[in-house]
């Protein structure tokens, strides 16, 4: 596939050349916003003052066409903090910038964007829970992530992690008393589904207002499975300790995309090329843990819908479980992979490799008519329909403003996957299709899936030709990587892969040391969620749980 096949050459745009970004052009367009300018490895960056947040970016999405907050990443330094709004295009994610707010330290905070882009109210509310930067004018400032009455931000130098942390219960609370978003209407209710209910994938706790059986309003609160992942990795050496980690993000088989996600932010940040062979082999495995984490998500989508835990779940639960063992028997690992590794992967292909090939095209034989089988059974299915058509709609432009991706986004038309719009890999050297859908609605995002298993299965297929006959003399599965990575100070990358939920990204600032000095991990479930009251509101309550269920969450990676 080619770039030229997506997008034109020529933009016009304000600051695209046919060389890229021109980055005085944009720093002109922004006037006197910009009082100084970095260069970070992914993207120009601009540095503002803390009250032209919103004038920036409502300038940079009008003008200049950054219509996509991808990341919000907030730090502390030495002598200040900052906010980075790490900007992108939805037509081409190869336009980026990154605005740098910085914040006095002793006083952080900043202008909001939450007017300019739907998606940067839980984005800043996560900025100020663990980092402790305040966002002027924000709609709902308040934790998101830790409990209301957490003592201190986690994510800042002077965090005590030995002080003790107290939560307080109130005597006799009325929950009903509490604001709903609809005082004056008496007849409205209360309802808390979840934490711990089957149809709300994990422990999330929707606090749900019901007028008769309509859905009013409905609000997501998370964080009951926070583990402070960015911490973790912030602690951890980047060639050794820090790998292990991202499989226990998205832990629904989709640990090879979480680790490609590190790796590539990683390589770019230390200059390390991957040899040709090892990316086939990453392409490879990256495409059977997509094809794992849709089998999944179709199974427990049939369950959401109308219950049912015999044909479709166990279906779906017996091909996951056929490419898990392909998984399996390339890593050792069923769920926890830690296969990538820096500059390439841990170790070749098993032996012998005739065996494995033939275990891939049999099971890559079988999926066409086994896809036939699910169509039969549930897109066929009324009951199925009558659930999904024109239910949880999320127009292309609300998407968009939330910062959705992956198949939530391309179930809403918008015609976006970095694995041919930002290529990394071996995708750009493979024919396959991007799969999109019009209808905006819970069927939309379940055809999507079912396509892309259709599509991950065509790239599969052609790695394991490609690796079948790769000269021996040439089967290179890692770089030449030093013991000790120390990439030079003060540098910084924003590199995100397509995992199997949408844009998984990472941000990483170094410091000189082997270990990072900011770890950010932008999860595409976290800004995916945060679409549900659009997709929710005015519905009746199965619909509430089809929406939630079409959206494919996992805790693990919405909390991280």
């Amino acid at each position: 596939m080619s770039l030229k096949e997506h997008h034109p050459d020529v933009v016009d745009d304000v600051g695209v050349t046919e060389d890229g970004l021109d980055g005085d052009a944009i720093a002109d367009l922004l006037g006197d916003n910009v009082i100084g300018r970095e260069q970070h490895i992914n993207a120009p960056g601009f540095v503002i003052r803390p009250d032209a947040v919103e004038d920036v970016l409502r300038t940079l999405k009008q003008e200049a066409g950054f219509d996509h907050l991808s990341c919000l990443t907030g730090q502390q330094y030495s002598d200040r903090y900052e906010s980075i709004y790490h900007m992108r295009k939805y037509d081409d994610p190869t336009h980026e910038v990154s605005i740098v707010v910085p914040s006095p330290r002793d006083d952080p905070h900043n202008q909001s964007a939450a007017s300019v882009y739907d998606t940067a109210i839980w984005q800043e509310r996560e900025a100020y829970d663990l980092v402790g930067i305040d966002y002027d004018d924000h709609p709902d400032l308040r934790r998101i992530l830790l409990p209301d009455t957490w003592q201190g931000h986690p994510l800042t130098d002077d965090f005590n992690q030995d002080q003790p942390q107290v939560v307080s219960l109130r005597k006799h609370a009325n929950p009903l008393e509490q604001d709903t978003n609809h005082p004056d209407d008496p007849d409205t209710m209360l309802v808390n589904i979840g934490p711990h209910h089957p149809a709300t994938h994990g422990v999330l706790h929707l606090k749900t207002v019901l007028d008769g059986e309509q859905v009013a309003s409905v609000e997501p609160d998370i964080g009951y499975l926070h583990r402070c992942e960015e911490q973790m990795c912030q602690n951890g050496t980047y060639r050794h300790q820090i790998m292990p980690y991202p499989d226990r993000w998205d832990y629904i088989s989709a640990g090879m995309l979480n680790e490609w996600a590190y790796a590539r932010a990683a390589e770019d940040l230390a200059d390390i090329e991957v040899p040709e062979y090892a990316q086939v082999i990453r392409t490879m495995a990256a495409e059977q843990s997509r094809i794992a984490a849709h089998m999944l998500a179709l199974a427990t989508f049939a369950l959401d819908v109308y219950g049912d835990f015999t044909a479709i779940f166990q279906y779906a639960m017996r091909d996951r479980e056929e490419t898990i063992k392909l998984l399996e028997d390339l890593s050792g690992q069923r769920i926890m992979f830690n296969y990538f590794r820096l500059g390439g992967v841990a170790w070749d292909l098993p032996e012998p490799r005739e065996e494995y090939f033939e275990t891939c095209r049999e099971f890559l034989a079988g999926l066409p008519d086994k896809l036939d089988e699910y169509h039969d059974l549930l897109t066929s299915n009324e009951i199925f329909q009558m659930r999904t058509v024109d239910t949880g709609i999320l127009p292309p432009e609300r998407a968009k403003e939330y910062g959705a991706t992956g198949p939530v986004a391309r179930g809403s038309g918008i015609d976006y996957d970095l694995r041919r719009d930002d290529p990394y890999g071996y995708y750009d050297e493979l024919d396959w299709n991007v799969v999109t859908e019009e209808g905006c609605d819970n069927f939309s995002r379940v055809l999507v899936r079912m396509r892309e298993v259709e599509e991950s299965a065509r790239i599969i297929e052609q790695c394991v030709d490609l690796l079948e006959e790769w000269p021996e003399d040439e089967r290179e599965i890692q770089a030449n990587v030093p013991r000790t990575l120390r990439p030079d100070p003060d540098t910084e990358i924003y590199r995100a892969v397509e995992a199997a939920k949408g844009e998984l990204g990472i941000y990483i600032r170094s410091d000189g040391t082997d270990k990072p000095a900011r770890f950010k991990i932008r999860s595409p479930c976290f800004c995916n969620l945060q679409t549900l009251e659009e997709m929710a509101e005015g519905e009746y309550i199965p619909d509430l749980i089809a929406a939630l269920g079409s959206l494919d969450i996992v805790l693990g990676e919405v909390d991280r």
